[in-house]
């Protein structure tokens, strides 16, 4: 796994650090301890959501809401996200970066919170499983409308404190922190399912976490009154279903590096096909992911509460090989943008073939991780095929349309998949697979081949 913090130019840290080591400048702006402090901030927002994504089959279930419902009430936060990220993004810009990053993170605690109450209730009898969920959908939407604010303010912070050469890595090692969270979040799920609050408990841990990392900022962090200009760029919604790809990093690089830029259209030939292929493959991973839940209590024919660690254990599995695919395969076997997606799709189909018809665990999980390891080729894959499409001037306009592709799976896929789900449950991992399918054949045509993608920064 990728060091969590670099150190200069080398990019390594020491494992003891004297107190003196630790107030020294990570680059000539910005010292290690602030960076860990944004990291935080990013890693507790990514993994609080995941953990609630892993726990949701099983609230609706113990409910007794249909299913649809549920990928409904959780899905309006990731739609929120994606029309209002851009937003923050310019205003981080123009109002501050700390103050716009603790908005962020304060949405985060409040969102959980209420969360966290509307759901105890819930489970206690005191709310109807309707009320539950309608009451939960508008507070989840404080976080959407209100989170994206933070990986914008937190990558201008620390662009505006590095020097061009360092920003690259920087920023990458920073949005490493939503891979991460992918994977802490349904690890630590099932922990937190505690005696007096049940499978509200992780909402509330999060909640807390979240609290203490906004004091930590508010009080350690200086405001931004860097001499360099630095500026942030918005970031997919933290989900399993939206792994790395690099957009935010080549956007918040371009636009830190570059005095202007060039407007681009999604149909422009040069590009429109790597961003097909993101959208494709975006809607079949959203498609599988929200009803994943449900298969594993389902096949495994367990109650919700004690199917939720088993659970946590399948979609960490997904996260962890998204995680091998991005950190550890692809700046190894250095294969072109069009292989990552044709190799990706095969993997993919391969994957939702054996979730589609396992029974127990293991196959669940190999099936998953399988399908996982593909989506995580495929989007990187589509990501630098868009980037080395255009030249450095575009980078910033290619990065946002990646970032917009990847948030539409989110608008209908999620209860699509679900409802094909209720209707039969192997339908939407066979019609995803299909679809994976599609696209590697679509893009054996019409993708053009291009250098090796290298290392495709975590997004």
């Amino acid at each position: 796994m990728a060091n969590l913090f670099p150190l200069g130019k080398r990019g390594a840290m020491k494992r003891n650090m004297t107190a003196d080591e630790m107030d020294a400048p990570l680059t000539p702006h910005l010292r290690r301890d602030h960076f860990a402090l944004l990291y935080a901030g990013m890693l507790v927002a990514a993994a609080g959501n995941t953990a609630l994504q892993s726990v949701m089959p099983a609230i609706g279930r113990q409910l007794q809401m249909n299913d649809v419902w549920v990928a409904i009430a959780y899905t309006w936060s990731a739609v929120l996200w994606v029309v209002l990220a851009p937003y923050w993004a310019r205003q981080s810009d123009r109002r501050g970066r700390k103050p716009l990053a603790l908005l962020g993170i304060g949405g985060f605690i409040v969102s959980m919170t209420l969360c966290g109450l509307v759901l105890a209730f819930g489970l206690a009898g005191l709310l109807s499983g309707a009320v539950t969920f309608a009451v939960f959908a508008v507070v989840r939407g404080i976080y959407g409308a209100l989170g994206s604010a933070t990986p914008s303010a937190v990558q201008a912070y620390v662009a505006s404190r590095t020097s061009r050469a360092e920003r690259s890595g920087a920023l990458s090692t920073l949005a490493s922190s939503f891979g991460l969270g992918t994977i802490i979040g349904p690890a630590l799920a099932p922990l937190l399912v505690l005696p007096f609050v049940g499978l509200s408990g992780p909402v509330f841990a999060f909640a807390i976490i979240g609290a203490l990392v906004f004091a930590a900022i508010w009080f350690l962090l200086p405001n931004d009154t860097a001499s360099n200009e630095g500026r942030g760029a918005a970031m997919s919604y933290p989900s399993l279903s939206s792994p790395p790809t690099g957009a935010s990093v080549i956007a918040a690089t371009a636009a830190s590096t570059c005095e202007g830029g060039v407007r681009l259209h999604w149909r422009d030939p040069r590009i429109f096909p790597w961003l097909l292929a993101g959208v494709v493959a975006g809607h079949a991973q959203a498609a599988t992911l929200t009803p994943l839940g449900f298969l594993v209590i389902d096949r495994l024919g367990l109650p919700p509460v004690e199917a939720q660690p088993l659970i946590g254990i399948v979609m960490m599995a997904g996260a962890s090989a998204t995680l091998v695919a991005q950190w550890g395969l692809i700046p190894r076997l250095g294969l072109s943008p069009k292989s990552l997606i044709l190799w990706g799709c095969a993997l993919a189909a391969a994957g939702l073939a054996i979730d589609a018809w396992a029974t127990d665990l293991y196959g669940l999980t190999m099936g998953f991780a399988l399908a996982s390891l593909g989506f995580g080729f495929v989007r990187p894959g589509f990501t630098a095929g868009a980037s080395l499409s255009v030249g450095q001037s575009g980078q910033g306009a290619v990065a946002g349309m990646i970032t917009a592709a990847n948030g539409l799976a989110y608008i209908v896929a999620p209860g699509l998949g679900v409802w094909l789900y209720g209707k039969w449950e192997p339908l939407p991992y066979l019609a995803a697979g299909a679809l994976t399918l599609w696209l590697l054949a679509w893009s054996w045509r019409r993708l053009t081949p291009s250098i090796p993608a290298e290392s495709a920064s975590p997004d």
